[in-house]
Formats: structure tokens, sequence, C-alpha cells
């Protein structure tokens, strides 16, 4: 199954391969250059099905550093539309963006809250920090809160314009959406807190704005942590309640990751760790799902698809160690896979 191809809307994807979206620290005022040119392309050369280009800011205090990407204006979009070109026109891989909000976890760098003259004034659901040593964050007002629905709208127009085949709304990993998302960061009286359904708003109003930016040959994922491994946080139960709400907005696969709300949340870590949780939503919300976590080679993926506890394979440090790691993966496994015809004399032939 690795290897056969799998459609979202009109879209079709060559493999179940995912380089997963992975922050670089390496821009200046949000704008791609150089390094990620070739980081982006070289993953393309190495037949992975879809490339993920890492958390982009949809507004400057939206980032987690001040070396991590944004796509809030014209010319950050015009430089990302090179690389999505540069994919599209010597490979077979496609392309999305992850479209993010870093609150109260931005302004930081070295995983410390920068100073105020060097970062930003965060912002939260509520004036609750990450870490008690951190500053307060701004709990933002209502109007704020819609203002930022159309941020990621407005985010999400300029990605389809930069041609990116694939938009994920990243709500994990402790960043804004997910902080509206638990009970443990939000708590909020107004129309986004107290309630689940109040809590998931924010989100819902985001899917449904870059909907309204998205034609039949884009897809549309979220990625969410599938709990946040505290009591009365964020759980899978919850995590499955979403999802089947959200393939009713039009969500076309849900990225399963986890954790990331809570500080010094305890979480046992082995390969294939955060599978159970893709396994879980899918199969009982009957939506598509990625799996990521420490998957590290061809056969545990296969046996991931085959068990159906994902449709895709979402791999990160992996992949940063070997950029072919699709290409040498089908050669592994004797399956077709892209091979970039310059290379053709070092083909290994199924």
């Amino acid at each position: 199954m690795l290897y056969t191809p799998i459609q979202f809307r009109n879209l079709e994807l060559k493999n179940r391969w995912v380089m997963s979206p992975m922050c670089m620290y390496s821009c200046e005022n949000g704008m791609a250059n150089d390094f990620h040119f070739v980081h982006y392309g070289s993953r393309a050369q190495g037949g992975t099905g879809l490339i993920m280009v890492e958390a982009t800011g949809v507004v400057p205090k939206g980032r987690i550093t001040n070396h991590c990407m944004g796509i809030w204006n014209d010319e950050q979009a015009e430089k990302l539309q090179q690389i999505v070109e540069f994919v599209h026109s010597h490979s077979e891989s496609k392309i999305g963006i992850q479209l993010a909000h870093a609150g109260r976890k931005g302004s930081t760098w070295n995983n410390q809250q920068i100073s105020l003259e060097e970062g930003w004034e965060t912002v939260a659901p509520s004036s609750i920090p990450y870490h008690p040593s951190e500053r307060i964050p701004h709990a933002l007002s209502t109007d704020e809160v819609k203002e930022l629905v159309q941020n990621f709208k407005m985010a999400a127009r300029k990605a389809v314009k930069a041609g990116f085949d694939v938009i994920e709304i990243h709500g994990a990993h402790g960043y804004l959406i997910h902080q509206f998302l638990s009970p443990l960061s939000n708590i909020r009286t107004d129309e986004y807190g107290g309630s689940f359904e109040n809590r998931i708003r924010f989100l819902l109003e985001i899917v449904d704005a870059v909907n309204l930016e998205l034609n039949e040959n884009i897809a549309l994922f979220v990625r969410i942590s599938g709990t946040e491994y505290a009591e009365n946080g964020w759980n899978i139960e919850d995590s499955v309640a979403l999802a089947k709400i959200l393939k009713e907005h039009s969500v076309d696969l849900i990225d399963v990751s986890s954790g990331g709300n809570i500080h010094g949340a305890k979480i046992s870590v082995f390969d294939g760790y955060q599978v159970p949780f893709s396994s879980q939503i899918k199969n009982e919300a009957i939506v598509k799902t990625g799996a990521v976590g420490l998957i590290t080679g061809v056969e545990q993926a296969e046996e991931i698809l085959q068990n159906e506890e994902a449709d895709l394979i979402f791999v990160a440090r992996e992949i940063l160690r070997n950029p072919y790691l699709a290409v040498q993966g089908s050669f592994e496994m004797k399956e077709d896979c892209f091979f970039p015809h310059q290379y053709t004399r070092a083909k290994i032939s199924s």
C-alpha cells in the first residue's frame, strides 16, 4: 500500500510517504531562501509523495521564533511559489503548507522566551502562560479572535495563488488553536470557551473560512494532538469527536500527533508511539488519517497501512537524515517510485 496512489478531492498523491512539516528556523522576516529551495526540492527528488512546508505564520506574531516562515504578505508567497514550481516541474511530488499561529508559545529562541525588545507580546485564549516563568500572554478579545480567522483565510488565499496542493491547519502541539481546544489553557466565558462546542469554534471557523479559498484540486488537512497527556485535558475521545465534526466541514485528512500544550507532561516515547491515536480516530470517526511519530522504516510504514491504522505516513527526523527515503524504500520493496531521470544510472531496477 505504501506505493499505491491515494486521492483527496481531485488531488492524487503517487505514494503514501509525507514529509512532515518541520520548522527550520532559517528565515529572515518570514522569507524562504535558497536553503528552503534545496531542502524541499531534495525531498521531491527523493520520491516523497507529499512534501509539507513547515509551520508558517499567518501574522508576524504568529511565529514561534523570529526566524520562522511567514505568509502574511505577497513577497513571502512569491518566494514560496518558486519552490512550488520547482517541485511541480521536476518531480511527481505534491506540496502543501502548514498554516499556523504559535499563540502563547511564540516569541522564543532555543525553547526559551525572548525579551519584548527582541520579540513580541504573545496572545492566547486566556491569560495563562505555557510555563510559570514566562510573561502572561494577552487574552484575545472576541473581535481579535474573529480577526485571526480572517488572517488564516488571507494566508490560505496567498498559498492557493502560490500553487500549493494541500493546505494544513496546525491545531496541535500547544499552539494557538490547540490552546483554544484544551480546557486547561482555555478558561474563557464567551462563545469561544467553556463547552466542547465553544472550544472547537475557533478551529471550525478557520476551517470554514479557509475552505472558501480552496477548490476541488486542493485538499485540506488539519493537524491535531490526539491527547495532551494531562488529567482533565484534551484527550483521544475529544479528538475522535472533533474529527467527526471536521469531516462534516470538508476536512480531507486528520494529521494525528500528540502533546505540546502542557509543560512537563509525561510522554512515553517509542517507535510508532502516536500511531494508536491515528488508528482510533480513523476507525471511530471514519475519516482518513496520517500517522506520525518515530516511523523510521519501510516495513513499519507498510504495516501501519496494512493494519488500517492510517492512510498516510508522515515522516520527520528520518527524512531529514535521508531525503531519498521514499525511492530507496521502493528499491527494498520492489515497487515503482519517481526517480530523477538525471540519476538513471544509479537506479536499482525492481
